[in-house]
């Protein structure tokens, strides 16, 4: 495989035998040891999956106390098959390998999806790292027809991808024609990474004219970014500057911001325009330094919620946040980069502390605690999330990239 970790064993034999092992060597054993509890956890979760006979796809816990498992069209479905294929990444156990091709093909019809804009997130974080990693055949195909799907959604008159629907459910209730989440913006690493696979040029230009019309009307002057712009369909105007998940219409929701942070870096990645990486820093310049972050740096689900500090934390913030921050922190062209990648292993040090990380066995095996989904639908209350673990596993990867 392309890229390893030492073992636990391997890090405790290299410490006895240099005496005063090096900070790097610490640094190391930190990722080494939460890979190998997430190779725990999540292979617990893999023998609940296994035994039942079917392809289950876990998401969090349901009031009941019982995992909910999703479908293939929920936009969280890439997540957990994502995690896996990190996991066979890092640990290089082969018994993952059909495991996560298993649970990546499982959703594979989510490549015809025209009604949905998460297919992004759905297909990269499953397919694109399974292509990515062991070059699976068929992969690229299915990514490229997601981006032709995602395209249907593109507005020429607002020069965005629309993200819901208005047809029906609640966000027919908010009058809006053309509704425009931040959390979009991570559905452009699939149109991005689709041209550098076909040539075809046409999906980097459509992320591209999302990207600059979301630069310019997400963002408040502080950094902070609204949730939800809804476009006019008839001429492309700003029609609303709402909210959906936060506690306001000018609060700051948390992941929202996380969203930004991180996909104005896969911007720059992709393009090298420098004022993507402007926003993304902005952004998460204006969390940091905000007064209410608390001291271990996991977010409050909305940095201005009126019960301060009695509000939920956010994990999954927290955990996309330091996956940004180490990609962040990897731009050699960036003179303070090891700023952001101090204040990324500080994130990680909470998540991984009993305070965020669930012990084995417990949580019904997802790795993170104590994520918010959506306060104002009342969904996913102080539960766990499988794409705060997923940028938990990822953002361990990129650590230990970088401290190779």
């Amino acid at each position: 495989m392309k890229k390893t970790i030492f073992t636990a064993m391997g890090i405790c034999l290299l410490m006895s035998a240099c005496g005063n092992a090096p900070k790097k060597a610490e640094t190391n054993s930190f990722v080494a040891e939460n890979v190998a509890h997430a190779h725990q956890q999540l292979g617990n979760e893999i023998k609940v999956i296994e035994a039942s006979g079917k392809v289950l796809n876990p998401v969090t816990i349901k009031a009941d106390g019982t995992t909910h498992y999703c479908k293939y069209s929920d936009w969280r479905s890439g997540f957990f098959p994502g995690s896996i294929w990190y996991l066979y990444e890092l640990t290089q156990d082969e018994t993952l390998l059909p495991l996560a091709i298993k649970y990546t093909n499982n959703i594979e019809e989510t490549k015809n999806l025209t009604w949905h804009h998460d297919v992004g997130f759905m297909v990269n974080c499953s397919f694109g790292n399974g292509l990515r990693i062991a070059d699976v055949p068929g992969y690229k195909d299915i990514m490229i027809q997601t981006a032709h799907s995602l395209s249907t959604r593109f507005r020429p008159q607002a020069g965005v991808i629309q993200s819901w629907d208005v047809k029906g459910g609640w966000q027919a209730e908010r009058g809006w024609e053309c509704p425009v989440i931040i959390d979009n913006m991570m559905n452009l690493e699939l149109l991005f990474e689709v041209t550098r696979l076909s040539g075809d040029s046409t999906f980097h230009h459509l992320a591209l004219q999302h990207a600059d019309r979301t630069l310019k009307e997400h963002f408040r002057p502080d950094g902070s970014c609204y949730h939800v712009i809804d476009y006019s369909l008839a001429d492309g105007s700003v029609r609303h500057r709402h909210t959906a998940q936060g506690y306001a219409h000018e609060s700051i929701w948390s992941r929202g911001q996380a969203w930004a942070i991180y996909g104005y870096t896969i911007c720059y990645r992709y393009t090298k325009d420098k004022r993507y990486l402007d926003q993304a820093l902005k952004t998460f310049h204006m969390m940091a330094n905000h007064p209410n972050m608390p001291e271990d740096l996991v977010p409050y689900w909305d940095m201005l919620a009126p019960e301060i500090p009695n509000e939920p934390r956010d994990v999954s913030s927290a955990s996309c946040i330091a996956s940004a921050l180490y990609e962040i922190a990897g731009f050699e062209e960036l003179e303070n980069a090891k700023e952001y990648k101090d204040y990324a292993d500080r994130i990680m040090t909470s998540l991984a502390s009993p305070a965020y990380r669930a012990e084995i066995g417990q949580n019904n095996n997802f790795l993170l605690m104590h994520s918010v989904g959506s306060i104002p639908h009342n969904a996913e209350v102080d539960k766990p999330l499988n794409y705060a673990d997923y940028y938990f596993i990822e953002a361990l990867k990129r650590k230990n990239d970088l401290e190779k």
